[in-house]
């Protein structure tokens, strides 16, 4: 896209897809915000939920884009998923006193076990407390938005290759589920690099809808892509709990930005992954 890049506030600059965006965004593109001194260019020391810092940090810029948020992992770690909605709900804030657009990450994860292509007006179904709470983010940062005149966009963003519980999560002895017809899970994924280049896309759209799926276009299984990256595996009879495919529709995506058949190729996936792993 030959657009002019915003200036743009990142909140969770030090997450691991905060770490993705620095490394393929041209650093100075962006404040990328921190809760502990870092070194480097571009980085702001800024508690999100400190109401009068946010303002003075968004003061002049564009897009706020929220990464900042509880994962599973974090989760299991004693973190407050409830804080997805409180971080969120902060730049929303910041961004009504300053004239900013908002950009929040959401999840896949708040479509749960349902068949067939998932379309932004699809049902909502979490089958888990962090997409019950990346649903309740949504929901309070669209309501928030609308009262307060932001524009706000939500991202659900499907497994991201490299910090997924795959590739991410591999050790020996790795078990996945296979399912009746052989197949393991299947997923839509995308990869480090091609993520950031939709983002800088996404940051430089004025007018973008209330939410948007995020990925490459077609879903492929997780067995494949440890093929693909030479990580042994061990195949399970997959559970009734367990969800076969999540498979993200993108047409309303490449409104906005360009993807390609390339962009779902497992080889893809690996070599972006081991890029960002060796960069």
């Amino acid at each position: 896209m030959q657009m002019d890049f915003p200036d743009t506030l990142v909140l969770g600059g030090t997450g691991r897809i905060g770490e993705f965006l620095r490394r393929f965004w041209r650093r100075d593109r962006a404040v990328w915000q921190t809760r502990s001194p870092m070194t480097g260019e571009g980085w702001i020391e800024l508690e999100i939920v400190d109401e009068a810092a946010m303002k003075a940090a968004a003061f002049g810029q564009k897009v706020i884009l929220c990464l900042a948020g509880v994962t599973h992992d974090k989760a299991r770690q004693g973190g407050n998923l409830e804080d997805n909605s409180t971080l969120a709900l902060a730049a929303v804030r910041a961004a009504a006193a300053t004239g900013a657009r908002v950009l929040v990450a959401s999840s896949a994860a708040v479509y749960g076990n349902q068949p067939g292509v998932l379309h932004e007006k699809s049902q909502l179904n979490p089958q888990s407390d962090y997409g019950r709470a990346k649903v309740d983010m949504e929901t309070r940062v669209a309501a928030l938005a609308n009262k307060l005149g932001v524009k706000a966009c939500a991202l659900r963003i499907g497994n991201l290759a490299g910090i997924d519980a795959i590739l991410g999560g591999w050790r020996p002895e790795f078990q996945l589920d296979v399912f009746r017809d052989g197949r393991s899970p299947r997923r839509s994924y995308i990869g480090g690099k091609t993520l950031a280049r939709v983002m800088l896309d996404l940051v430089q759209t004025p007018e973008l809808p209330s939410v948007l799926n995020v990925a490459a276009p077609e879903p492929i299984e997780m067995g494949k892509l440890l093929d693909e990256a030479g990580l042994e595996w061990v195949g399970r009879p997959a559970p009734d709990t367990a969800i076969a495919e999540v498979c993200l529709a993108t047409d309303e995506l490449q409104r906005f930005t360009s993807l390609n058949a390339k962009s779902s190729l497992v080889e893809n996936l690996v070599a972006e992954w081991r890029d960002f792993e060796t960069g």
